[in-house]
């Protein structure tokens, strides 16, 4: 079995190299990029389980590299970024991000977050289901891995899939915030409210009618989500 393959892209030679080391010696092979240009070509030659990707760069910067990566891509991103507001976060993980850590951090932090995405790709398959289930103009199948919504296939990534699926398996159970985070993402993400409030906006764009008046994936108030539609 071969090493958990990672990107590191940063324009930063002493970055790159620092973080090259670093995660090697924790048991990663590492590819490196020192722009998004070369990042893109490296997902499709190399196939990394996850990228690393720096938002400050010459030539694409990491948003426009990772909004062009998700066009084919569904790879894992941890996006690391000087800027580290709320709304640069935001937009981060709007545009399809799984985590984002702000500059100056620290390398083992950096690990911890990369082995928490290990932790949500290993138990995923084990967590399928081997039957349809259909909810209103919706029908999942978990064994094809598939979304259907108005007789259209919808693609979602990884964390929307893994999101879809806890809410689905539990029809009619309000979901708590920190339930889902942990579940997802891991127990150190248990009180990151705001990123599951941007993935599930972001699954509701995908999967309800009318995305701001969602009639499928209810809000609970201070509390969680839920699907409360019947078994068709």
């Amino acid at each position: 079995m071969r090493q958990f393959r990672v990107l590191v892209v940063d324009d930063e030679e002493r970055i790159l190299s620092f973080l090259s080391s670093k995660l090697k010696v924790s048991g990663y092979e590492v590819i490196i990029a020192s722009n998004g240009v070369d990042a893109l070509e490296q997902v499709q030659a190399q196939e990394p389980d996850l990228m690393v990707l720096d938002i400050m760069m010459p030539r694409m910067d990491g948003f426009e590299t990772l909004k062009e990566l998700r066009s084919f891509s569904s790879v894992p991103v941890i996006v690391l970024s000087a800027k580290g507001s709320n709304a640069e976060k935001v937009k981060g993980l709007d545009l399809g991000a799984d985590d984002y850590l702000s500059k100056p951090f620290s390398p083992d932090e950096l690990v911890a977050r990369i082995e928490a995405v290990r932790r949500r790709l290993a138990p995923a398959e084990s967590r399928k289901f081997h039957e349809q289930l259909s909810l209103g103009e919706m029908t999942i199948d978990f064994k094809k891995r598939l979304v259907i919504v108005r007789g259209e296939e919808v693609r979602l990534t990884r964390i929307e899939w893994l999101l879809l699926s806890e809410l689905a398996r539990n029809v009619g159970r309000v979901m708590l915030y920190d339930d889902l985070l942990t579940l997802i993402w891991g127990t150190e993400y248990r009180d990151d409210v705001q990123i599951l409030r941007t993935w599930i906006s972001r699954l509701r764009n995908k999967v309800e009618s009318d995305p701001e008046n969602p009639t499928l994936i209810r809000t609970i108030p201070k509390t969680g989500y839920m699907i409360d539609q019947p078994f068709a």
